[in-house]
């Protein structure tokens, strides 16, 4: 286990976040807010408990910007991601563009435009999909994964959901094996999401080694990274703790209704 730590390398989608860093209160880097709606209907998604307004946030020198953290950017179709794309790159010049999507109604159109593109897949298999997503589209978000995996740098992202998808996880890394990253993140659970919580395992959901067992496990199938915030942290704990320590160690899942810190600045 301690030479896959410290094999352990941060996704490129967290260049540049202040999570990575000893920032006393970090900050994720900018996001351009489209839409809350959704295609989809995931068991899991913070977008439930949360509104926010579609448009720019961040301070207005960024390196990188994501679109978006809430609901699915491509239900406003490709030419307006696209012209919204387009449009930021005209106002901040040679910035990162990362597109956060669940891959449906992706384009090779629209992948051109981006620097990277995460696309969600929390189920390797048809069946899977539907229980988590309530949609059937897997077949179609397989293949997104891969035509964007020719096109641009492709991160296939995945929540790890105890009690829910363990057995997809090695069906999804084989599924991301085309692809230059399995970023694999832990559940953020919200009480006001009842459905997620009749089903998951909180103990494992909570727990520091069942979740490196896991990324390590999924490592021999494709390139795992998880959460830079999360190397750091663990690699900072292990300066005081024995792995072995490490390992029994819990975080707490359970986190406050989803909100943007950064600050509204316009919108396109």
């Amino acid at each position: 286990m301690m030479d896959f730590i410290k094999s352990l390398r941060h996704p490129l989608h967290c260049e540049h976040c202040e999570g990575i860093s000893e920032v006393e209160i970090p900050r994720h880097h900018p996001s351009y807010e489209i839409t809350q709606r959704c295609n989809l209907d995931c068991i899991f998604c913070y977008s439930r408990v949360a509104k926010v307004e579609p448009g720019y946030y961040g301070d207005l020198r960024p390196k990188a910007i994501t679109i978006s953290q809430f609901g699915e950017p491509l239900v406003a179709g490709e030419s307006e991601v696209i012209r919204i794309a387009k449009t930021l790159r005209e106002i901040f010049g040679n910035v990162r563009l990362d597109l956060q999507t669940n891959g449906v109604l992706l384009t090779e159109k629209i992948c051109r435009e981006f620097d990277i593109v995460m696309i969600s897949l929390d189920a390797g298999s048809r069946e899977g999909y539907l229980r988590i997503t309530k949609r059937d589209f897997f077949d179609r978000v397989v293949e997104n994964i891969r035509m964007s995996s020719g096109i641009t740098y492709t991160v296939v992202r995945t929540v790890f959901l105890p009690g829910v998808n363990d057995a997809e996880l090695k069906g999804i890394a084989e599924i991301a094996g085309c692809a230059e990253e399995l970023f694999l993140q832990p559940v953020s659970l919200y009480r006001e999401n009842r459905e997620l919580l009749e089903r998951i395992d909180v103990e494992r959901a909570e727990s520091i080694g069942e979740f490196l067992k896991t990324a390590e496990m999924l490592s021999e199938l494709a390139e795992v990274r998880i959460p830079g915030c999360f190397i750091f942290n663990l690699k900072r704990a292990l300066k005081t703790f024995t792995l072995e320590e490490v390992m029994l160690f819990h975080r707490n899942a359970f986190a406050e209704k989803p909100r943007i810190e950064r600050e509204w600045r316009f919108r396109v």
